[in-house]
């Protein structure tokens, strides 16, 4: 069984499939999955879909609250050709959203903390990689407050589920990094 990280506001826990009428709330709103590359859920069986190929992967989990239980977005590493970036042994790249009625709580950075430190300390990673695109600020800002540093800027870069074409700004974030700005 996967684990569930913790914090005392959030879990993060791996998604259910009875979650599918929640993540469809969440992830049909236009505001959410377009900024971050994919389109809105259309359906709870397209969530269910989702849940099932998507975000059963390992090391992605649901930000659920602690004090309802009820998820407020997703949060994972990705590895290998998983990522949108190529990625070496020893490499991850981190994604996360937030539903947009939880925006401006401090949950996706906080989620990210937990999934960071989780990603340095028990995988024993050595870097991660996190990117948002042209117009995604929340997404810079949660990177910046997790001490993610500006690494490059892709041109161009095809999003086949959108059917677009678009500019991504990737970060980076090494163990060595992180531990020196914990200390």
């Amino acid at each position: 069984m996967p684990i569930a990280l913790k914090s005392p506001r959030i879990v993060l826990r791996p998604w259910q499939e009875e979650d599918a009428p929640v993540l469809f709330s969440l992830a049909s709103d236009p505001a959410v999955g377009p900024i971050a590359g994919w389109p809105p859920h259309t359906s709870v069986a397209d969530s269910l879909r989702v849940i099932r190929d998507i975000l059963s992967a390992p090391e992605t989990y649901a930000v659920v609250l602690s004090e309802t239980g009820e998820p407020a977005g997703s949060i994972g590493l990705h590895f290998g050709d998983a990522g949108t970036v190529p990625l070496s042994e020893g490499e991850a790249e981190l994604g996360y959203w937030i539903g947009r009625k939880f925006w401006g709580r401090g949950l996706a950075p906080e989620a990210a903390d937990m999934l960071i430190r989780h990603g340095f300390v028990d995988l024993r990673l050595s870097t991660l990689w996190c990117g948002y695109y042209d117009g995604n600020d929340r997404s810079r800002r949660v990177q910046e407050k997790c001490g993610f540093v500006f690494h490059h800027t892709e041109k161009d870069v095809a999003r086949e589920p959108m059917g677009d074409v678009r500019t991504a700004h990737m970060s980076c974030l090494t163990k060595k990094m992180w531990e020196n700005q914990k200390r």
